[in-house]
C-alpha cells in the first residue's frame, strides 16, 4: 500500500518540483544529476515507445511529454541562473562544451543549429502533421466504429461488457490522437524555446563576463558562450530523443507487435529483395575511387541475411495444403458430418435465388436490419431473438421469401427485385402486378423502384422490399415469441436476474418450481401477447403462487395479476381503456359450467351457446375497432383463461383482461357492450 501511494504521489511531487527548480538556485552537483535523469528519462521514454504492441498501450505519453518538456525548460532557467552567476554550470554542461563539440565555439554553435533543425523542420514538423491527421481521420471514423459494435452486439457477435470495452477502447483512442495532436506543440515549442533560451545565454553571458567580471572580449566569448552552447547541446539531445518517440508513436499503424519485431519480419519477408540489395552492395566495390571494405562488409552481411531467410511458400503448396486438409474433413456420411446437417435452425429467412441481392452489404441493408430488430425484439416482448439464417433456396418461386420457424414455413410473401410495394388506391396508371402487404393483408402493387416519387405523388405509401420482409418477420416473431422460447432461454434469462436480484431466483428455482414449468408459464403469457420484460415480479408472483399450487393455469394467472397495469395499458387509447363486458346472469352461468380437466379448465356449455358468445363478442369488438379503438372483453378471473380459449377456437382474437388486471389501471374504463349470449331457441 505504501509503494503504492508513493507512485501516486511521485508525479504531483515532481511537477511541484520543476516549478520550484524554475525559482530556487540548485548547486551544480544537483542540477549534473538532474541532467542525467533527463537524458536517461528521454531515451527509456524512446525506448517504451518502439516496444508497445500499439499507441493506446502507452496512452499516458501526452502528459509525460509535457512534464518532460516542462523538466527540460526548468533545466535549462536553472543551467542559465549558474551560468551567468557563477560563471561555471557543472560538469556535464561544461563536458558538452569541451569534449563534444571540442572546445570550438564555431562547432559548438553549428551542431547545436542542426540539432534544432533536424528536430524542428524534420522530426516535429512530421509528427505534428501525422498526429493532426490522425486525430481528425479518429474522429471522422469514431461514429461509425460505434456503429459497428453497436450491429455486432445485435447480431449477438459479442456481450455487453465485450461491447462496453470496446466502446472504451474507441473513445481512449479517439482521445489519445487528439491529446497528440497538441501534444506534438510542445515539441515545437521546446525546439523554438531552446533557441530563445541559447541567445539569450550568448548574449548575456558575453555582457556578464565583459561588464562585470572584467574579462576580455574574447575570454568572455569563450568562456560563456561555450557554456551557453554546452547547455543548448545538453537540452536538445533528450529533445531530439522525445521528438522521434514522438513521431514513433503517430505513424504506428496496426501491427500485431513491437516495432522492432515488426521492422524485422517485413523488411526480411522478402528474400529476392535482400539478394539484390547485396549484390548491389557488392557491385559498388568495382567503382573506382570508392572504398572497397565497407560496401565489401555491408553486402556479405545484407546477403547472409538473405541466406537466413526462409522461402515463401508457393502458391500451389498452400492450395494443395488445403486440398490435403479438406480431405481431412468428416466425410458426407459421418457421423459429425450428419449431425450438423441434421440440425434444425430456430428462425430462418430463406430466399429466392433473385433476392439474394437484398443480403449484399455494398447494395442492401437487409442484415443490418435483421440485427436491429433483435434489439427491438429484446426491448418489446423480453425474449432473446435467436440469430436468424439467411440462405437462398431454390425450391422457392422467384422473387419469393419464406420465414421458417424450427424448419416449418411461418410466412411467405413475394419482393420483386427492381420494385417498391405501393399500397393505396389511384395505382391503376403505375405499371406493376398486383401483390398484398403480409402482415395486414393490404392490398398494394409492386412498381418499379424508380416510380417511387410518382407513386407516393398518387398518394400511396411506399414501402422498399427490405422493410416488407423485416415487418413481416417482426409480425411472425411476435405471433410465434412462445416456440422461439427455449429452456436455454430460461436459464439465461434466469441468470441474468439472479444477478440483480438473487434471493428471488433463489425462492423460485429449483427448489419450488424447475426450469421446464417456468418455461410453460412464460410460453403462455407471451401466447397471449404479454411482454415478460418485467421477470422479477413475475418471479416472485411464482414462487408465491407456487407455494399453494403448481397448476399452470394457476400460475399464469398469478403472473398476469402482478403485471396487471402494465398488460391494461397496452390497450388504453387515449386515456380511456374500452372494455366489453359479460352479462351478469350470463357470468354466473359460465361460471358454473366450469370443468377441470388435464389440460386446464374449460367451459361445458352446449355449442349453439358458445357460437353466440363468440360472435356477439367479435361484433363488438369489430364495431370499436373501426371508431380506432382496442376494445378487450373483462369477466372474472376463473373465467378469463377458459373464456380467451373459446375465442381463440373461434378464431377471434378479442383479448381477454380480468377484473383484477382492469382495476389496476389508472386509466379511465368506458363501456361500450354487453355479451348477454343469447341465441334462437334459448330457453
Amino acid at each position: 500500500m505504501k509503494s503504492r501511494n508513493l507512485s501516486r504521489l511521485a508525479v504531483p511531487i515532481g511537477v511541484i518540483g520543476i516549478i520550484i527548480m524554475m525559482v530556487v538556485p540548485l548547486p551544480t552537483f544537483l542540477l549534473d544529476t538532474l541532467l542525467a535523469v533527463n537524458i536517461t528519462a528521454a531515451l527509456l521514454i524512446l525506448l517504451v515507445s518502439m516496444f508497445v504492441q500499439k499507441p493506446l498501450d502507452f496512452s499516458v505519453f501526452p502528459a509525460l511529454l509535457l512534464v518532460a518538456t516542462l523538466f527540460r525548460l526548468a533545466l535549462n532557467i536553472s543551467a542559465t541562473r549558474l551560468v551567468l552567476r557563477d560563471g561555471d554550470a557543472g560538469k556535464v554542461i561544461h563536458a558538452f562544451g569541451s569534449f563534444v563539440v571540442g572546445g570550438n565555439l564555431v562547432i559548438g554553435l553549428v551542431i547545436f543549429l542542426i540539432l534544432v533543425i533536424v528536430q524542428m523542420v524534420v522530426v516535429t514538423k512530421g509528427a505534428e502533421r501525422v498526429a493532426e491527421v490522425g486525430a481528425r481521420f479518429t474522429l471522422d471514423a469514431m461514429p461509425g466504429k460505434q456503429m459497428a459494435i453497436d450491429a455486432d452486439l445485435n447480431a449477438g457477435l459479442i456481450d455487453e461488457d465485450q461491447a462496453k470495452k470496446r466502446r472504451a477502447e474507441v473513445a481512449a483512442e479517439a482521445e489519445f490522437y487528439g491529446a497528440m495532436d497538441g501534444g506534438s506543440k510542445f515539441v515545437k515549442g521546446d525546439a523554438i524555446a531552446a533557441i530563445i533560451i541559447t541567445v539569450i545565454n550568448l548574449v548575456g553571458g558575453f555582457a556578464v563576463g565583459l561588464i562585470q567580471q572584467g574579462m576580455s572580449a574574447t575570454d568572455a566569448m569563450n568562456h560563456y558562450s561555450l557554456l551557453s552552447v554546452g547547455d543548448g547541446l545538453v537540452s536538445q539531445v533528450p529533445a531530439l530523443l522525445l521528438s522521434v518517440a514522438t513521431g514513433l508513436i503517430v505513424t504506428r499503424s496496426a501491427t500485431s507487435g513491437d516495432m522492432g519485431t515488426s521492422v524485422t519480419e517485413q523488411l526480411s519477408q522478402n528474400k529476392l529483395a535482400l539478394r539484390i540489395g547485396g549484390g548491389a552492395a557488392l557491385a559498388l566495390c568495382v567503382i573506382p575511387g570508392l572504398p572497397k571494405i565497407p560496401f565489401l562488409l555491408v553486402g556479405v552481411a545484407v546477403l547472409a541475411i538473405a541466406q537466413r531467410v526462409k522461402d515463401p511458400v508457393p502458391e500451389d503448396e498452400v492450395a494443395a495444403k488445403a486440398a490435403a486438409e479438406a480431405v481431412e474433413l468428416p466425410a458426407p456420411d459421418s457421423p459429425e458430418q450428419l449431425l450438423g446437417e441434421m440440425r434444425v435452425d430456430p428462425l430462418e429467412l430463406a430466399l429466392s435465388p433473385d433476392l439474394v441481392d437484398l443480403v449484399d452489404t455494398s447494395s442492401g441493408d437487409l442484415l443490418d436490419r435483421v440485427r436491429a430488430l433483435r434489439r427491438k425484439m429484446a426491448m418489446e416482448l423480453g425474449v432473446i431473438m435467436p440469430p436468424v439464417r439467411t440462405r437462398d433456396d431454390l425450391d422457392l418461386p422467384l422473387s419469393s421469401y419464406a420465414i421458417r420457424i424450427s424448419g416449418v414455413d411461418a410466412g411467405t410473401g413475394e419482393a420483386p427485385p427492381g420494385t417498391v410495394l405501393a399500397i393505396g388506391d389511384g395505382l391503376q396508371g403505375l405499371p406493376g402486378r398486383a401483390g398484398v402487404e403480409p402482415v395486414f393483408g393490404l392490398p398494394g402493387k409492386w412498381v418499379p423502384a424508380e416510380l417511387h416519387y410518382q407513386a407516393e405523388l398518387s398518394g400511396a405509401t411506399v414501402v422498399d422490399r427490405a422493410s416488407v420482409i423485416i415487418t413481416h418477420l417482426a409480425e411472425v416473431v411476435r405471433s410465434n415469441a412462445s416456440r422461439l422460447l427455449g429452456r436455454e432461454d430460461v436459464r439465461a434469462l434466469t441468470e441474468m436476474v439472479k444477478r440483480t436480484h438473487p434471493v428471488v431466483v433463489e425462492e423460485l428455482t429449483p427448489a419450488v418450481l424447475s426450469l421446464g414449468q417456468i418455461q410453460k408459464v412464460l410460453q403462455a403469457m407471451l401466447d397471449e401477447g404479454v411482454p415478460i420484460r418485467d421477470l422479477v415480479r413475475i418471479f416472485e408472483a411464482l414462487s408465491l403462487r407456487a407455494k399453494i399450487s403448481v397448476d399452470q393455469d394457476s400460475l399464469v394467472e398469478a403472473a398476469r395479476a402482478a403485471l396487471g397495469p402494465a398488460i391494461a395499458a397496452q390497450y388504453v387509447t387515449g386515456g380511456r381503456l374500452t372494455v366489453i363486458t359479460l352479462d351478469p346472469m350470463l357470468e354466473q352461468q359460465l361460471l358454473e359450467s366450469l370443468r377441470p380437466s388435464e389440460t386446464g379448465a374449460f367451459m361445458a356449455i352446449d355449442g349453439l351457446r358458445a357460437e353466440a358468445i363468440v360472435s356477439e363478442a367479435a361484433r363488438l369488438a369489430e364495431t370499436a375497432e373501426q371508431q380506432g379503438l382496442s376494445p378487450v372483453l373483462a369477466c372474472s378471473p376463473q373465467l378469463r383463461l377458459p373464456l380467451m380459449r373459446l375465442l381463440r377456437a373461434g378464431s377471434r382474437r378479442v383479448q381477454v383482461l380480468s377484473y383484477g388486471e382492469i382495476s389496476g389501471s389508472t386509466a379511465q374504463i368506458e363501456t361500450i357492450g354487453v355479451v348477454n349470449g343469447a341465441y334462437a331457441g334459448a330457453a
